[in-house]
């Protein structure tokens, strides 16, 4: 069985598909009773995982498993289980941004790598899926709002990501390793949003704004003060200097990673009036 935390988050969800569809035992760990997985995926409130036996191997999401997580892989090594595949990010090792964001995923390693397990990091670029919160503009308007169109990163499908930590999760010769994920084409901001109106048909711009601004309207709209920071200190410095890009998704995977562009055609629904969000 394979124990997968942050399991309704875009990456966790993803790797629960994909080992279902590949006949694994799943267990997710959510809070959320009603939470729709695959046929098989075994529920498991995050209260009920140390009763959980037969764990193989462990996707970690620091972030989800929070101050659970040292006692989390301790667990699991007393009940057998042999790996841990820890969701990080490639700040840890190309900074920028906010330092205190950057130490937390390094502790999340630190705590894989004092577990006792075989582990594996995936250091990732900023997903996809977070330019879903551009869906409410675009809808409305036409135009995103914000700070630092230049702002320029190789932006990673989440699913490519999914796919990497299934792997890792399965084949233990991955222990050891820590994996840069990111795209393949380094785009700014302004070119993600055309590449939305390309999948759209529709003509998007992209005006911008301060970035005291664009804090204040997240503030207002009730995000925590978490939020803008760290999206607003890590695009201050990819306006400086464009995020890294690797290769590392085509090595491991045998296929080029997914574009941006792919990805905005497979969501478009999210971006038209009345579309899921």
């Amino acid at each position: 069985m394979i124990l997968i935390t942050g399991a309704t988050g875009v990456v966790g969800r993803e790797t629960v598909r994909l080992l279902v569809e590949e006949g694994v035992e799943v267990a997710a760990v959510t809070r959320d009773p009603h939470a729709r997985f695959p046929t098989g995926t075994q529920l498991v409130h995050p209260t009920k995982v140390p009763t959980i036996e037969g764990v193989e191997a462990i996707l970690l999401s620091p972030r989800a498993a929070g101050s659970t997580a040292v006692d989390l892989l301790a667990h699991a090594r007393e009940t057998g289980a042999a790996r841990v595949v820890v969701l990080s990010a490639l700040t840890v090792q190309y900074p920028a941004g906010h330092a205190r964001f950057r130490q937390q995923f390094h502790a999340g390693e630190e705590i894989a790598k004092d577990s006792g397990l075989d582990w594996t990091i995936l250091r990732s670029a900023d997903f996809a899926a977070n330019t879903l919160a551009w869906a409410g503009q675009i809808q409305a308007t036409g135009t995103v709002r914000g700070a630092y169109p230049h702002a320029r990163t190789s932006t990673v499908d989440e699913r490519d990501i999914a796919a990497v930590a299934a792997l890792a999760l399965t084949h233990p010769h991955h222990r050891g390793q820590t994996y840069l994920l990111t795209g393949e084409q380094s785009l700014s901001q302004s070119e993600k949003v055309a590449a939305l109106g390309a999948a759209l048909d529709r003509k998007l711009s992209f005006a911008e704004a301060a970035p005291d601004e664009i804090r204040r309207g997240m503030l207002a709209a009730g995000l925590p003060d978490e939020v803008p920071d760290r999206l607003l200190g890590s695009l201050a410095d990819y306006a400086r200097e464009a995020g890294p890009t690797t290769d590392t998704v085509r090595r491991l995977l045998g296929r080029p990673a997914r574009t941006y562009a792919t990805w905005a055609r497979d969501h478009r629904a999210a971006f038209t009036a009345g579309g899921p969000r």
